[in-house]
């Protein structure tokens, strides 16, 4: 009698994040319940977990995007406008607070060189100056990474900006606790995959692109933008980024509410391609906070459809009802 086949184990899946452990993305990462159980791999910036993705490495990435007080992630958003192949599938809040930190035996008094992620810094700026105003500043490339350059004597900081739980597994110095700026301070950060379709719309979701001006001339900012407000959509965030190219020639980045297969925002889109010479397109995805996207009635989808089927009927010479 022919034994059955074992059923073959499922294929791990891989996630990159910027690591090492104990960064907020990798707090952001453990929000994702299909990414528990399965490979994590630290990456250093934000373009080595991308290309880990489009190159096949990783089946997605988690980067940082925005936060509540420095505003957009620029790193991100421009990886984001230049990397083909890439979708963002869903976004992750995460409540941020820092600590300053020391080798032992470091007094706050010997503290001249600060070492820190730029987008940490930014947030701990104002406790900085207020406390080590002659301090000078040395990006490291992760809140944890600011810290390890202390430990393996790599760093010529005094001191580092990290998060709490650094203390939980290094030996060092609690210089001062509690030094963000905003005891509110929030992280979003995207999990990124492959190009793919969008999930269904949940009715709580937000569609994030990218869209460059045709020219540089009065109004075309605000052309740009009736894309979406003549349609009842609502942007959570827009923010410009040099293309690069030459100088006032910039892209926006674009969060708006809702789903590309809700009739309003397709409809928007259709026109923004009509508009823009570049339209990125990064994906539609549940919102973080799960709240529901309203709007006037007269931006429903069904009037939307009978807007479409009136125009179809005056094309084929069908009598008006």
């Amino acid at each position: 009698m022919t034994a059955e086949p074992e059923n073959p184990r499922p294929m791990r899946r891989t996630y990159s994040y910027l690591g090492p452990a104990g960064t907020f993305t990798e707090a952001a990462l453990a929000q994702v319940a299909e990414a528990r159980d399965q490979t994590w791999r630290p990456v250093r910036n934000v373009g080595e977990a991308l290309t880990d993705v489009v190159e096949g490495r990783s089946d997605a990435a988690m980067i940082a995007i925005e936060n509540s007080i420095d505003g957009g992630v620029s790193t991100a958003q421009d990886a984001l406008a230049t990397v083909p192949g890439l979708r963002i599938v869903g976004e992750y809040l995460v409540p941020v607070s820092f600590v300053l930190v020391g080798r032992p035996g470091t007094r706050l008094e010997d503290v001249s060189l600060v070492a820190a992620h730029p987008v940490a810094y930014a947030q701990c700026l104002q406790w900085l100056t207020a406390h080590l105003p002659e301090h000078a500043h040395l990006p490291a490339a992760s809140n944890v990474a600011s810290a390890m350059g202390l430990i393996d004597g790599t760093s010529d900081a005094q001191a580092a900006i990290a998060p709490p739980g650094i203390l939980e597994h290094h030996d060092l110095q609690l210089l001062a606790s509690g030094i963000g700026d905003n005891a509110n301070a929030v992280t979003r950060f995207v999990l990124v995959g492959r190009t793919t379709a969008p999930p269904a719309p949940t009715g709580a979701d937000k569609t994030s692109l990218i869209a460059e001006l045709p020219d540089d001339r009065p109004g075309a900012l605000l052309e740009l933008l009736e894309q979406f407000s003549t349609r009842g959509i609502n942007l959570s965030l827009i923010e410009s980024r040099p293309i690069g190219d030459a100088l006032g020639r910039y892209r926006f980045v674009i969060d708006a509410d809702g789903h590309i297969r809700d009739e309003r925002m397709a409809d928007a889109l259709l026109g923004l391609r009509r508009f823009s010479p570049k339209v990125i397109y990064l994906g539609s995805y549940p919102r973080a906070d799960r709240a529901i996207v309203h709007y006037p009635d007269r931006y429903s989808d069904d009037v939307f459809v009978e807007a479409r089927d009136w125009l179809r009927a005056l094309i084929s010479g069908e009598p008006e009802s």
